[in-house]
């Protein structure tokens, strides 16, 4: 049996982490249980030390905080009393070269953390502030980091943010945790990207822009840290509009791509071809609730999960692997819930 934890907004009457056992045949999930000790728990992370695994969550309040729970028994156990990032409304956080990393939305910064051995989070060594703006009157009047994740080489970090319409490349120093920016891309005006997902063969990314409903391909050379948008699928015809999710997993042989969109409750698909390059809408379906806010993909590649915040429910899908359309399976009760992972 494996497990999973579901992160939900305590403030919208979540149960904070949320955990849940998984069939590993169905992928049916059962809630065992919550940890309510943090606040708006909205995004998690895992990272296997040598000491066994440790769940990392956010804590998406100003300001902002992060803390860390050992996973390795039945029942998680907190290894740290919560560490303030120096941030506001961290929405992401990640794993790369040990450190912590957090996208903070509300003060448009993105900070680095180191790790203890045993995965305990230490004060910040480093906080990278955006500037900036887009041309949107009420998103973007400043910078909003929405993500922040390794690239596939795990030679850079990569951050995406929505207020200022751009995606940005860092390089991070291992020894003292000192991130510095590498290069920067610039998407169309009242883009509002939010999260970027990888081709599992590093070559390619693919950008989701929020408030204006696109999928921007870019080429990714890990060589030097450079990405390079190279074409644009809108997930919508002319004229229709959707407030896109944050997640846009890409399925583990490159072939199709999945999104959720919040405006229309629906998971979108896309059909990419042989070599990543291109992306094409075949369908959309719906996401069993409503306001998706995250979408995960189950380590079998078989399941994906769709996090509905406002009908307050996780409904798992099965996954044509032919087509790549996904067929609604089952839902649990999980209110507020804002994000799926797996461990």
């Amino acid at each position: 049996m494996g497990r999973a934890f579901i992160g939900s907004f305590t403030s919208a009457g979540g149960r904070g982490i949320v955990m849940a056992d998984v069939d590993p045949d169905t992928g049916a999930l059962t809630v065992t249980g919550a940890i309510g000790a943090v606040a708006d728990p909205s995004y998690l992370a895992v990272n296997h030390t040598p000491t066994g695994p440790v769940l990392y969550a956010v804590s998406e309040t100003a300001p902002g905080a992060v803390t860390a729970y050992d996973i390795a028994g039945p029942v998680p156990r907190p290894i740290c009393t919560p560490v303030g990032v120096r941030g506001d409304e961290p929405t992401h956080l990640t794993i790369a070269r040990g450190h912590l990393l957090t996208a903070n939305y509300g003060s448009g910064s993105v900070s680095v953390l180191p790790l203890a051995a045993d995965g305990t989070p230490q004060p910040p060594s480093s906080v990278l502030l955006h500037e900036g703006s887009g041309p949107h009157p009420d998103r973007q009047l400043a910078a909003h980091t929405h993500q922040v994740l390794p690239d596939p080489s795990g030679s850079w970090a990569l951050s995406v943010d929505l207020g200022t319409d751009s995606v940005q490349s860092y390089s991070l120093d291992p020894e003292t945790g000192e991130l510095t920016l590498h290069g920067e891309i610039t998407l169309p005006p009242g883009t509002g990207p939010r999260h970027l997902a990888f081709h599992p063969a590093g070559r390619h990314a693919y950008v989701l822009g929020e408030l204006h409903p696109t999928v921007t391909v870019c080429r990714w050379d890990a060589a030097t840290g450079a990405l390079e948008p190279t074409g644009e699928t809108p997930l919508f015809p002319q004229g229709a509009d959707g407030t896109v999710s944050p997640s846009a997993p890409v399925s583990r042989d490159g072939r199709h791509l999945w999104v959720t969109v919040r405006g229309t409750d629906t998971i979108v698909v896309l059909a990419l071809d042989e070599r990543g390059e291109e992306a094409e809408v075949i369908t959309s379906v719906p996401c069993g609730g409503h306001w998706p806010r995250d979408l995960a993909l189950h380590p079998s590649s078989s399941h994906l999960y769709a996090a509905n915040e406002r009908s307050g429910d996780v409904t798992w899908f099965d996954i044509d692997h032919t087509t790549g359309i996904p067929h609604r399976a089952g839902s649990v009760s999980v209110p507020a819930a804002s994000h799926v992972i797996f461990a």
